[in-house]
């Protein structure tokens, strides 16, 4: 009979990220007193703002992160979010028996699983159809009206044909004549994150271009306005910080804190956020709604995420004011958190900024690209900070879906608003990949 063996133990050094508290041994205390959190996706930022924050904490992720997190001394569980089957009360069960207070999602695909989980943690039922109506943009649309909150005209399509009607029936409401041009369309996924599967469609052949597998999906009219977005972290039903983010143009660029044009509406923002908070029955957490304000000076709800945005908006947000966005997003999921510490955390708003900080998405310019190539233009201007783009893995540029993906992010930081507009808009007509 052959002797039992010792299982081999996994080297998972090769993992190791030397940057973390929890190799390096500096990570902050964690409080007893305090909440325990659980942190919904994968985001490494995220990671490193809980080991300098006091909170004790937990990462739920995929397996494939199961070996960084060995590595790295980071407390993990493994979950599929993408497999919903009879154990998906098995996390919420876990989680409670670990003791954690809240769930936070990092990401589009978690705000669901963080309802389910949270409803049970907190013994409050509701909160998984909360959940639902942040990811379902149909009915998320649909509880605003009810609210008095001003959108634009939607329906839901299940095929091609659902398309063409909307958009015929759009354009007969703006009495177009024949020989007009038809105002575009809008059609977006249901329950995808930022551009992923948005679509704007002027014409029918725009109409064939939609993939089979895209349908059902939400379409809606054109607003044409000043589109923006707004993050608000939120306490006892109260907002705590709210800082508006401008798009320079719509998937390329954003900055914070925003021109002082667009800053002059944050009254009316913020009565607008207030109302939705109220809408949407939002007692804590932190919020990511995008809206337009039209010509005539009328504010139209684009649609909101309960979850960090996207265009690294959180590491923005640092830059400019000095605060961590996650640290933040903790504070307020916390249900052990006091009034006095929230209000302490946080900045005042524009006046308290460091400066301003934005950052652009690179998407090639041409069909065949070799190599990367940062222009002088971009690596010259003294508001250049850094970029996370690396070199093209192959040479033919897919063509781009919807609004697309773009290939990395360039970062800029500087003292005017103004400057940092024009100089994200510049970057447009500049080719990164030759």
């Amino acid at each position: 009979m052959k002797s039992s063996e010792a299982p081999i133990e996994k080297d998972v050094s090769g993992w190791t990220d030397p940057t973390l508290d929890s190799v390096r041994g500096t990570e902050a205390p964690k409080d007893p007193n305090k909440g325990y959190v659980a942190l919904l996706g994968w985001s490494v930022n995220a990671i490193k703002a809980a080991q300098t924050f006091d909170r004790r904490y937990i990462v739920v992720a995929p397996d494939w992160a199961a070996d960084f997190c060995l590595a790295n001394n980071i407390p993990f569980i493994s979950w599929d979010f993408a497999r919903l089957n009879d154990r998906s009360m098995e996390i919420a069960q876990r989680l409670k028996d670990e003791g954690v207070d809240v769930c936070i999602p990092l990401f589009e695909e978690t705000v669901e699983w963080s309802g389910a989980i949270n409803s049970v943690l907190m013994d409050q039922p509701r909160m998984y159809g909360q959940s639902v109506l942040f990811r379902d943009k149909a009915l998320m649309k649909r509880r605003a009206q009810l609210g008095g909150i001003r959108v634009g005209i939607f329906e839901e399509a299940h095929e091609k044909d659902d398309v063409i009607r909307f958009m015929k029936r759009v354009n007969q409401t703006l009495l177009k004549l024949d020989g007009d041009p038809d105002d575009p369309i809008h059609v977006k996924a249901f329950d995808k994150a930022g551009c992923l599967g948005h679509r704007m469609i002027r014409t029918v052949e725009d109409i064939d271009n939609i993939p089979g597998e895209e349908y059902p999906l939400l379409m809606e009219s054109h607003l044409d306005g000043w589109e923006f977005a707004v993050e608000a972290w939120i306490h006892d039903g109260e907002i705590k910080f709210l800082n508006i983010s401008e798009y320079v143009t719509l998937g390329y660029s954003v900055f914070v804190p925003a021109t002082h044009e667009l800053e002059s509406w944050r009254n009316a923002i913020t009565k607008q956020i207030e109302k939705l908070i109220k809408t949407f029955d939002i007692k804590f957490g932190q919020i990511h709604p995008e809206y337009f304000v039209t010509a005539d000076g009328e504010m139209y709800f684009g649609e909101v995420a309960y979850r960090p945005p996207g265009f690294k908006a959180f590491e923005l947000i640092e830059k400019a004011y000095g605060f961590s966005a996650y640290q933040a997003s903790i504070l307020v999921f916390d249900p052990k958190s006091t009034k006095e510490e929230v209000d302490a955390f946080f900045p005042r708003a524009v006046e308290d900024a460091k400066g301003c900080a934005g950052c652009f998405g690179v998407y090639p310019r041409r069909r065949v690209v070799s190599a990367l190539e940062m222009p002088k233009e971009t690596t010259e201007h003294p508001y250049f900070d850094s970029h996370e783009l690396v070199a093209p893995t192959q040479e033919t540029v897919p063509d781009r879906s919807a609004f697309g993906t773009h290939w990395g992010l360039v970062f800029f930081f500087g003292d005017d608003p103004i400057t940092m507009r024009d100089l994200l808009k510049a970057q447009e007509e500049l080719d990164f990949y030759v």
